[in-house]
């Protein structure tokens, strides 16, 4: 067989591949993944009793803001960690400039904060849950990602596995902060973070087993 029909053979058939691919792929993931942490968060935990007052509350979608933009980052991020030769460019930014706020606000609150309340302002009255709470409600979110990343093309794969678990303890926080009463700024800088850490360091080293091609 010479070339010629080679290649005419391999090119029988070929469906060109929708452009969206990835982004159906992530998204469709997303969505049920959020949906079942938000349902075991509403039916393990339930809903926390101010819900109504918390809703005209700034500072509870300041609360909000830290897991969405953490997901926006770390969306960004993963999209182009499943492409073949795609730089991640800049997209770290997504990650690291929450982060960075949350951190600084975190400080000015404690600063400014009288001294006998400090403990309090840090530790809030979960923090012996918090972190396992978010880490389980990640589970179903880091299992939807992760299927989701596989069926595409990530070449870094403990990489693209911590996105990826970054990504679900996004999505777990966001759903644990309909339950959540914590409403201190270095609570969430420290026990949000460490929860979202669980599913992050989770990611990476089932990414390096199960992300292959």
């Amino acid at each position: 067989m010479n070339t010629d029909t080679l290649v005419a053979l391999l090119a029988t058939d070929i469906a060109p591949v929708r452009g969206d691919t990835v982004k159906r792929y992530l998204t469709g993931s997303l969505l049920l993944a959020y949906v079942c942490a938000a349902v075991i968060a509403l039916f393990g935990y339930g809903l926390r009793p101010d819900m109504a007052t918390m809703l005209v509350t700034p500072l509870y979608w300041l609360k909000l803001a830290l897991p969405l933009s953490l997901a926006a980052g770390a969306y960004a991020m993963l999209e182009r960690l499943v492409r073949p030769g795609r730089p991640v460019g800049r997209t770290w930014s997504g990650i690291a400039l929450p982060v960075f706020a949350v951190w600084l606000a975190a400080v000015i609150v404690l600063w400014d904060a009288p001294a006998d309340l400090r403990t309090s302002l840090l530790m809030g009255k979960t923090w012996h849950t918090c972190a396992f709470n978010i880490a389980l409600l990640s589970a179903p979110c880091l299992f939807a990602v992760l299927f989701a990343v596989r069926q595409l093309a990530p070449t870094h794969r403990s990489l693209a596995g911590a996105v990826a678990g970054l990504l679900a303890g996004s999505l777990g926080t966001l759903a644990y902060c309909l339950h959540c009463p914590e409403m201190g700024v270095p609570f969430w800088a420290t026990w949000y973070l460490l929860g979202m850490a669980i599913p992050t360091l989770a990611g990476a080293l089932l990414g390096k087993h199960v992300l292959h091609w």
